[in-house]
């Protein structure tokens, strides 16, 4: 399982690290301040397995474009799903802002030649 983890693809190991840091960034409210064992076991283990595939991710991509990647998208996925579950509703400056963040990223992705594809 290692092995395969190590292997994979920049962009597969960057895609589920960001999976894995937004799933432990939206159980920290729920692990109320690390006192509920289960929420912050989640919490503890995706920010690991988030860091271990983000480690794979940048032996081939740059470090910068990784991590612009990583925060931006995770912004954007944890401001969804806050407005899901915890009802925390985003204001038009906040929904801009969040759209510039999109649009950052999709510029990165798509037009840098800086990202390996």
């Amino acid at each position: 399982m290692f092995k395969l983890l190590i292997s994979m693809p920049p962009q597969i190991a960057l895609a589920i690290a960001i999976i894995f840091e937004v799933i432990a960034t939206s159980f920290i409210p729920k692990a109320e301040q690390f006192t509920k064992l289960v929420p912050s076991t989640i919490v503890i283990v995706g920010y690991a397995v988030a860091f271990f595939l983000l480690s794979v991710t940048v032996k081939t991509m740059p470090v910068g474009i990784v991590y612009a990647i990583w925060s931006g998208a995770g912004i954007v996925l944890v401001a969804t799903i806050s407005y899901f579950a915890y009802g925390q509703r985003l204001d038009l400056p906040a929904i801009v802002g969040i759209g510039l963040i999109i649009a950052g990223v999709l510029v990165v992705n798509l037009l840098s030649k800086t990202v390996s594809h």
